[in-house]
């Protein structure tokens, strides 16, 4: 499998995105400069953390309208897997592919700590090696973290289980607790919580590997690709 970690101007979360795909999960990365993307390649995508474009206007407002954009909606589109973190999930709501809009922290401090989480839904692409309703523990690292939906739309990512983790002890502000969505269609993920930053036992918490993992598992099941 193959992935494109974009690389924005501001972003500072890709070094550590690549190594986890490329380093511990052991499969093919690219880091790829916004400008000059060419998606077609790629089986997944990676958009990262950081601060791109500086948080202009607001948090991955203007990324979402740069020059790789179009591409990503039309690899969201074939049904191929996006992961955003942190910016990247800002990334994607300001684009409008996962509903609703993030806040300022709700005590408007930087929040710079792990979290403990529950996983809400096993049956997606990225959540499958999870046991549901599982506590995993994974960094957090924002200043615009607080996830904001008005009830309609909470109620419809209930109902179509598009709530993929939820915090324990909700750091921010997040309506519902909510840490990351999924899109209705299940191959686009948004969460604040950086699973890039526990893919090791050395650095002290693995739990974030198991999306990569149950990524990688879901292509190669589609692929018939053996291990």
């Amino acid at each position: 499998m193959k992935f494109a970690v974009i690389v924005f101007p501001g972003s500072n979360c890709d070094e550590d995105m690549y190594h986890a795909v490329s380093e511990v999960l052991q499969e093919e990365a690219e880091m790829v400069w916004f400008e000059e993307a060419d998606l077609d390649e790629y089986d997944g995508v990676l958009l990262p953390g950081g601060f791109s474009y500086g948080d202009y206007l607001r948090s991955g407002a203007v990324a979402s309208v740069s020059k790789v954009i179009a591409q990503v909606r039309e690899f969201i589109a074939a049904g191929k897997p996006v992961l955003g973190v942190c910016n990247g999930f800002q990334v994607l709501l300001e684009m409008g592919e996962l509903p609703g809009a993030m806040l300022r922290n709700r005590d408007l401090k930087f929040i710079c700590r792990e979290e403990s989480l529950t996983v809400e839904q096993t049956d997606t692409m990225f959540t499958s090696s999870y046991e549901e309703k599982e506590t995993i523990s994974l960094p957090v690292a924002h200043g615009e973290g607080n996830y904001y939906c008005d009830a309609a739309v909470l109620e419809k990512l209930k109902e179509n289980r598009q709530i993929a983790f939820t915090y324990k002890n909700n750091p921010n502000g997040s309506t519902g607790n909510i840490a990351g969505i999924t899109n209705e269609a299940g191959n686009v993920l948004g969460m604040m919580p950086h699973p890039e930053r526990a893919v090791e036992e050395l650095l002290g918490n693995d739990d974030g590997l198991r999306i990569f993992e149950s990524i990688l598992t879901h292509w190669r099941d589609v692929h018939a690709v053996n291990n």
